[in-house]
């Protein structure tokens, strides 16, 4: 089988077609040392850290799944195309951090600061971002599965660039992820994969959702105030005890409101 670069197939998992997943995950050899091992230790980061004196660190391409990097100050650092998977960053600074194309799979990210961060590209399928705060940062990959409950992703920009052909289709794939609770004010998650997410008591205020896919998805008692519903697929979402949808734009124009759970729903 032809294996994917490691840099190329982040983006081409997460925007693949589902039938074609598992072939190009299959591709990736994600039982290979480079997907599941460490080249370095925490102390030779921390050695990094120390050495740079407040710059950012350079990690591009490294090997790092498993690591305990738990706490340590990463801002800026650069880890794109870097292998983090089942890493546990509980609590890391990586504001601004560039993670372009990055894996992060089953990783640990809890409480971690992720404000302005750049995801192009990233595959964080499974995992662990309770709590976590991404606002301001443009998650534009793969996160199906994973947990965001009691995130904050504010202004996140996670929307679909139509202005841009050769990105175009490229967006947050929020498919299955545990959203109850998180803060999404102001975010751009424009035609964007919602299916079966959790968005218990979330809070949507003014969040552009035109065209995403919210089908199956649970949005019992989020606030939705000014959030823009146009074009969106609901069918099998759970649409009740909704805030704020007086407010909310395009309401009339979701796609298969008929198939939708609401409080009308008998």
């Amino acid at each position: 089988m032809r294996i994917l670069p490691v840099a190329l197939l982040a983006w081409s998992v997460a925007a693949a077609p589902a039938s074609a997943e598992q072939d190009l995950l299959l591709g990736a050899n994600m039982n290979t040392p480079a997907m599941t091992q460490a080249e370095m230790s925490r102390g030779d980061i921390e050695a990094l850290i120390a050495q740079a004196a407040g710059e950012p660190i350079d990690l591009t391409d490294k090997a790092l799944s498993g690591l305990d990097l738990s706490g340590l100050n990463l801002k800026g650092a650069n880890l794109r195309t870097a292998r983090l998977n089942k890493t546990n960053l509980r609590g890391a600074d990586l504001t601004g951090a560039n993670l372009e194309q990055a894996w992060f799979i089953k990783a640990d990210l809890s409480g971690a600061k992720l404000v302005g961060a750049k995801m192009f590209g990233i595959t964080a399928r499974d995992a662990n971002l309770s709590g976590a705060d991404l606002s301001w940062s443009m998650p534009i990959g793969d996160f199906r599965g994973a947990n965001m409950s009691g995130a904050s992703l504010v202004d996140l920009k996670g929307g679909a660039d139509l202005k841009n052909q050769s990105m175009g289709l490229m967006r947050a794939v929020f498919v299955s992820v545990n959203l109850k609770g998180a803060n999404l004010k102001g975010a751009n998650l424009s035609r964007s994969r919602l299916e079966y997410a959790d968005l218990t008591d979330a809070d949507l205020t003014d969040v552009v959702l035109m065209g995403s896919d919210l089908s199956g998805a649970n949005l019992t008692g989020a606030t939705v105030a000014g959030a823009d519903f146009k074009n969106v697929e609901v069918g099998g979402a759970r649409l009740q005890s909704l805030k704020g949808q007086d407010s909310a734009k395009g309401w009339s124009a979701l796609v298969n409101a008929d198939r939708a759970i609401t409080d009308k729903t008998n």
